[in-house]
């Protein structure tokens, strides 16, 4: 009986998850007994192993999953070419035999060299594929550096700005305060006149 288990997926189970999954498509086998396979080497349902694959390592091993399923559609092909041997070998004879025409041969070696070349192209475009996506990762890394960079210049900026402004409305509070008290001073030390019954002024002395 398996144990369901509520712990969470470390890397090394993601990696055992992503290795016997690999294998099996590799193999020409299901998703279904892969995880079927892992669920009993990791004491989980196959059901939780599914969704984990879904859900997180499958995107992490697209490259590799799309490199499993050439390997796989090459070893189909092997298997084809010798049903196909076998085929001609019942049809024609075996090759030792001296019934077995060279045109024969050269009808086989050519198939074979087609089948060959095919595969060398599914090489070079999964290779391709890859390749760019490896390029296209690298350049919105780059991106993703230059945003930060820019947003922590913008914060920076704006931190400065904020201290400039904080400082000088402390300096036009202070030179409020200032413009008050001289006014103050001003009014205070004002001299002050009045005028005699003959018309002249005089001075009021402060007290």
């Amino acid at each position: 009986m398996v144990v369901k288990r509520q712990d969470a997926w470390t890397p090394d189970d993601d990696m055992i998850l992503a290795e016997v999954t690999l294998r099996h498509i590799r193999d020409g086998g299901t998703q279904l007994s892969a995880f079927e396979e892992v669920a009993e080497k990791l004491g989980r349902t196959p059901a939780a192993c599914g969704f984990r694959w879904n859900s997180t390592v499958r995107k992490k091993y697209e490259a590799a999953i799309q490199i499993a399923k050439s390997q796989r559609h090459k070893k189909s092909q092997e298997r084809g070419r010798l049903s196909s041997f076998r085929t001609h070998e019942e049809e024609y004879g075996s090759m030792e035999d001296p019934s077995y025409s060279l045109d024969h041969i050269i009808r086989f070696l050519r198939q074979h060299k087609n089948e060959v070349n095919d595969l060398r192209r599914q090489q070079k475009q999964l290779e391709k594929e890859l390749e760019d996506r490896e390029l296209r990762m690298l350049k919105l890394e780059r991106e993703n550096k230059e945003m930060k960079s820019q947003l922590n210049h913008v914060q920076s900026d704006y931190r400065l700005v904020n201290d400039d402004y904080k400082t000088l409305v402390q300096i036009m509070e202070r030179a409020r305060k200032m413009a008050l008290f001289v006014n103050e001073e001003e009014a205070s030390n004002q001299t002050k006149f009045r005028m005699e019954a003959n018309g002249n002024l005089e001075r009021v002395e402060k007290k």
